[in-house]
């Protein structure tokens, strides 16, 4: 009787038979160069799924700020969804200095193999957590300390801010420009700097009032300082808040007749000020969670090899996307206004600020990055040449970076 297993070995010989009996082959040419990608994603829906991994996300701040802590949810569920294999679990609005606790409790109660702290703040505590467990594997977002067991990531938005900077200098009437910002972290000062660097190219007399929260998520104090730097004759704002108080303000004084331009942050945000809204910035943080996730599954990334992962995602890597909506870059509704603003660029001539805000959104996308904001030369508040003609900023440097750049309104708190 032939049974499915005498078939199968009746199949593979004829196999072997047949190539034994084939001329032999043509040579072919040499191989075309081709280049590494790092993205490795695709690969796991051809492993088989034998075994799971659980990862664990803690954030600073609730799921619904819709700001910060909402697009990291976001790319949790789009990894739980998109990995059969993978299990996750989150806790929300977590104090900076209570991260041990909770990295305590995801690894021994809820034993999960990788745990992801989203908050400058919570650095120091994945250091002690990677010490404490050193067979687990940890990730810290926006952070610059690594161990073997702990990499860092981070999607920034400097470039991005630098752009809205440009759209906000050619819009503003009063050249008072208003940032509600949280914490005087590296972060948040970078992009400040970028924003304003973004809005002294188009109007060098501008300047752009900094005034702080001391909180990420605080909707009532937002309001208080949007409402204030408007009084104090601001008629653009942005911000660094993890809710769209900022744009809701924008869109009551724009309604009542007094134009307020807003530039919203992390989420799409446009909803809530489409009449203010210009554009904003935007996060994909499921493609890094989906990347460093399957690089973990493959055994590509171990509790050995991490001290030298850092991810860096900016407009290039898709991480970063400009808009105040996920639909356009650009409000349709503020394009004629950019379109009718000229600039002159010594490499590009006279152009459009719409015109070179694409442009430069082209040039960053360029693998050898032909454009950066942070190019010198750059002068910080009180006149001194902190980047020369030529030079630009290092990474090192953009991720420590503790001074404000001539044109910014206030101080940095020590």
């Amino acid at each position: 009787m032939l049974t499915k297993n005498n078939l199968w070995k009746a199949v593979m010989l004829l196999i072997i038979l047949a190539t034994a009996c084939a001329p032999a082959a043509t040579p072919t040419p040499a191989p075309v160069p081709v280049k590494e990608v790092t993205r490795v994603v695709e690969v796991t829906r051809e492993v088989p799924v034998e075994r799971k991994i659980k990862a664990g996300f803690i954030y600073v701040g609730p799921i619904g700020d819709y700001g910060w802590t909402h697009a990291h949810e976001q790319g949790r569920l789009y990894v739980e969804d998109k990995f059969p294999w993978l299990e996750t679990v989150y806790a929300e609005a977590v104090p900076e200095a209570d991260v041990e606790r909770f990295l305590d409790r995801f690894i021994v109660e809820e034993k999960c193999d990788v745990v992801f702290t989203t908050s400058f703040g919570f650095m120091d505590g994945t250091v002690a957590a990677a010490q404490k467990y050193p067979d687990k594997i940890f990730f810290h977002c926006s952070g610059f300390k690594r161990t073997p067991n702990l990499g860092t990531y981070m999607a920034d938005f400097y470039q991005l801010y630098y752009l809205n900077g440009l759209m906000a200098g050619a819009l503003t009437k009063t050249g008072k420009i208003g940032y509600v910002a949280a914490h005087p972290i590296p972060e948040v000062v970078r992009h400040i700097n970028a924003f304003t660097l973004g809005v002294r190219e188009v109007n060098p007399k501008a300047t752009v009032d900094v005034r702080w929260l001391f909180a990420w998520y605080d909707p009532a104090k937002a309001r208080e300082a949007a409402e204030a730097l408007i009084a104090a004759g601001a008629d653009v704002l942005a911000f660094t808040e993890d809710s769209p108080t900022v744009l809701q303000v924008g869109q009551e004084y724009t309604q009542k007749g007094q134009p307020v331009y807003t530039f919203s942050h992390y989420s799409p945000m446009e909803k809530f000020g489409p009449d203010s809204c210009v554009s904003g910035q935007l996060v994909d943080w499921g493609i890094i969670y989906e990347d460093i996730l399957a690089k973990v599954y493959l055994g590509l990334y171990t509790n050995k090899n991490l001290e030298n992962v850092d991810y860096w995602w900016l407009i290039r890597e898709g991480a970063a996307k400009l808009g105040g909506a996920f639909e356009h870059s650009i409000n349709p509704k503020f394009e004629d206004a950019l379109k009718a603003v000229k600039v002159t660029e010594p490499l590009l001539g006279e152009l459009s600020v719409y015109d070179l805000v694409m442009k430069r959104i082209e040039q960053m996308k360029d693998p050898a990055m032909l454009f950066d904001p942070f190019t010198g030369p750059i002068k910080d508040q009180a006149g001194v040449e902190r980047v020369k003609a030529g030079q630009r900023l290092s990474l090192g440097e953009l991720t420590t970076i503790d001074w404000f750049v001539e044109g910014n309104v206030g101080t940095i708190p020590r």
